[in-house]
């Protein structure tokens, strides 16, 4: 994560004192100090964990360890997990979905959403300040640098980052994020605070149309090209099919070398646009391990809703073209013909395959 990423913790104060979450175990230090700092010699009262996941309750017991009066205030799941994690049994408050919390003027509700993108997965919302407290819901990479609230950030700056956050942490549980939401529609929501990336207090229903839309799998016009080469052959004729794209109009394109590029990367555009081609060489009678890497997180995802092609080269022995068959016969893509498999170096039959591979996605693309 070249651009870094925040933990974000909250703290209520009201008649009771309320946290919640907390942040990685590499930041105690430093994250006790701020709520000291913030409430002299007040308790904290309640700790409530939307999420148990380490980068979120690696303090716990330090914390526990500096207000050890505290309640911790979980649903059952998250405390079971607790006590895997750190041992800690007692103190312990189990609520369940639709439950509330009172800590005087602020009035707390708790919305359980199981596999975003853990079983515990929770949401707070506070009905005074109107504010969904929504775990790594509506979350995203990227470091807060000043700014922590969408309008003082620049928010493009995000965009991309937030997407990745989504497609390669979320993503898989698509149909879990569109029940978490649709759990949502009765709540007047001012502010979404996510324990990573920005609070959205501007416009906070960006941010969950974008996670709407994201686990719909909806997509834009593009075409994400990726490819394994050992000797540059199979790079050639991906060069002339992202050629022949172009020339059909298409001009979102984003080419990536499997052997150079994180896959989180590959994955996020992926997420955003409608077409795909995968073109690998084989390699050791099966395809190249960096596609299969690739191929294993896609069908771990379930990818669905994109048109796809697929290109495999081989010399002494196949392979490439098999395992690409195999994946796009269990996704849920649209397969678009041709299927191509070169052997040694490319030549003109496959170059023509290549042109009509390009034409045919674009013209699906443009339907």
């Amino acid at each position: 994560m070249p651009s870094g990423v925040s933990y974000n913790s909250y703290l209520i104060e009201d008649e009771k004192v309320a946290v919640i979450d907390t942040v990685k175990n590499t930041h105690i230090d430093s994250y006790l100090l701020n709520i000291k700092d913030l409430l002299g010699e007040r308790e904290v009262d309640y700790l409530i964990i939307n999420h148990i996941e380490p980068d979120h309750s690696g303090a716990i017991k330090a914390f526990k360890e500096a207000y050890p009066e505290i309640t911790i205030v979980g649903n059952k799941k998250t405390i079971g997990l607790l006590e895997g994690f750190y041992k800690i049994v007692d103190n312990v408050k189990i609520i369940g979905d639709g439950d509330h919390l009172d800590l005087g003027e602020h009035k707390l509700n708790f919305h359980l959403t199981p596999m975003v993108h853990w079983p515990e997965t929770m949401m707070t919302y506070d009905s005074k300040d109107k504010i969904l407290f929504s775990g790594d819901a509506f979350g995203g990479f990227g470091t807060l640098d000043g700014g922590i609230f969408d309008d003082e950030v620049n928010i493009e700056f995000y965009e991309d980052e937030i997407r990745r956050y989504f497609s390669n942490i979320i993503g898989k549980y698509t149909p879990m994020v569109q029940r978490a939401i649709s759990k949502l529609d009765g709540l007047d929501i001012e502010v979404v605070a996510s324990t990573h990336g920005p609070i959205w207090r501007d416009n906070p229903q960006r941010i969950i149309d974008d996670y709407s839309r994201w686990s719909k799998q909806e997509t834009e016009e593009g075409v994400v090209i990726v490819y394994g080469s050992m000797y540059g052959n199979t790079e050639k004729l991906v060069e002339s099919v992202a050629r022949n794209i172009s020339k059909e109009g298409i001009k979102n394109i984003r080419v990536y070398n499997i052997s150079t590029t994180h896959v989180s990367y590959i994955i996020n555009d992926i997420w955003k646009y409608e077409g795909l081609i995968l073109a690998s060489c084989s390699y050791n009678t099966g395809i190249f391990p960096p596609m299969d890497y690739l191929l294993r997180i896609l069908e771990n995802k379930n990818l669905k809703n994109h048109s796809l092609g697929i290109i495999g080269s081989y010399s002494w022995s196949g392979g490439a073209l098999s395992r690409l068959e195999d994946f796009a016969a269990k996704s849920g893509c649209d397969f678009i013909d041709p299927p191509i498999e070169m052997k040694c170096s490319p030549d003109n039959d496959d170059f023509d395959d290549a042109k009509l591979l390009a034409k045919n996605i674009a013209k699906k693309l443009k339907e």
